[in-house]
């Protein structure tokens, strides 16, 4: 197969790269030109890590999303032409972006693939969306679910949410497409590698900025809403599988937790992992989270995105029994955040100066 391949070198997108390149296939991946350095050391080492053991190759091409032609100018049509299958993960994977940029990129971006891959003879268009496009369902998420009259926490959300229904008013008009929601995405469950602090990491790293015996500030009446939680190479296997079965075409896949800790139980674990005695402190969420906003030096001490405090008490939980289905008789299941949680907590020990930034 001929790729098409948007988000490398990102966290997922370049695990996933190298695992399409050992299958056999060639990648072109499209790539932001502030990025072209980093791009290429990892398309170096993947070559290294792949060797003699397939006949895969990556090739970069300069581009960018948010243009109508991709960046692409001349190339355009070329580039539709040797292409067989597109995989399409650039978008901003930030819970605190403005509307404008995530417009921009995951709405406006999102619809500039689509266009492309239409004006290809394509076999799969493989799209990466988000559980989160549920908003602030109240109650199961399927992914039979998707314009439910939800409301949502942050732009991140509702941007993520309108490309998902592009990408599925096009499958309604013949677009041979699958889409796949990976709940909160974590390092790996082997090494705890990861390529920003995100998420739960907010609530590790204040963890160990604290003594012994810490603080946590929990949302009044919350602590059973659930968290849930996936590690990178559960979510990369199950795409990898399923991109590569025709069955899959015109589905949705969550790509999550079947048992998610709730609130309290992840402060459990974490403090536990961490090896800190925690106090809790429930507060109304507008006074924990007006805090981070407001409170001078609040944010710079915690480290805590003020837009994290709305997963706290997140009432959606997701269903994932159509893709456990898809992926049964396989060895690909998501393991329990309690099985690799100290490889996370190690990770963080060891890399220090990882930020929660975002590529954008």
């Amino acid at each position: 197969m001929a790729v098409f391949f948007t988000g490398f070198p990102g966290f997922l997108g370049s695990e996933l790269v190298e695992r399409l390149v050992k299958r056999g296939e060639d990648v072109t991946c499209l790539v932001q030109s502030k990025y072209r350095d980093r791009a290429e050391a990892r398309a170096a080492r993947i070559a290294r890590s792949t060797g003699d053991e397939c006949s895969g190759s990556v090739e970069l091409v300069e581009g960018d999303i948010t243009k109508a032609d991709l960046g692409l100018g001349a190339a355009y049509e070329e580039r539709q032409d040797e292409t067989d299958e597109v995989f399409h993960l650039a978008a901003v994977y930030d819970l605190g972006v403005d509307r404008e940029v995530g417009m921009a990129v995951n709405v406006d971006g999102t619809r500039n693939v689509l266009d492309f891959a239409e004006g290809c003879d394509l076999d799969r268009f493989q799209y990466v969306s988000t559980c989160y496009v549920s908003g602030r369902y109240d109650g199961r998420f399927t992914g039979d679910d998707l314009v439910e009259g939800q409301r949502f926490n942050n732009f991140y959300e509702t941007t993520k949410y309108l490309a998902e229904v592009e990408v599925q008013d096009r499958m309604a008009d013949g677009l041979p497409a699958t889409v796949y929601r990976p709940a909160i995405v974590v390092g790996d469950s082997d090494t705890g590698a990861t390529q920003k602090y995100d998420g739960p990491y907010y609530l590790l790293r204040w963890l160990l900025r604290q003594p012994s015996v810490a603080t946590v500030n929990t949302v009044l009446g919350a602590s059973d809403c659930e968290l849930n939680v996936v590690p990178r190479d559960f979510v990369v296997d199950a795409i990898v599988h399923l991109s590569d079965r025709e069955d899959a075409v015109g589905d949705v896949y969550q790509l999550c937790d079947p048992d998610p800790l709730t609130v309290a139980e992840m402060v459990d674990v974490l403090a536990d992992a961490t090896d800190r005695r925690v106090f809790r402190v429930p507060l109304p969420k507008c006074a924990v989270k007006g805090a981070l906003e407001v409170v001078p030096g609040a944010r710079r001490l915690t480290g805590i995105e003020p837009a994290t405090i709305d997963y706290f008490d997140h009432p959606t939980r997701y269903d994932g029994e159509a893709t456990r289905d898809a992926l049964a008789g396989t060895d690909v299941e998501c393991p329990p955040f309690a099985s690799y949680v100290d490889e996370m907590v190690a990770f963080v020990r060891d890399h220090p100066d990882i930020t929660p930034d975002a590529m954008v």
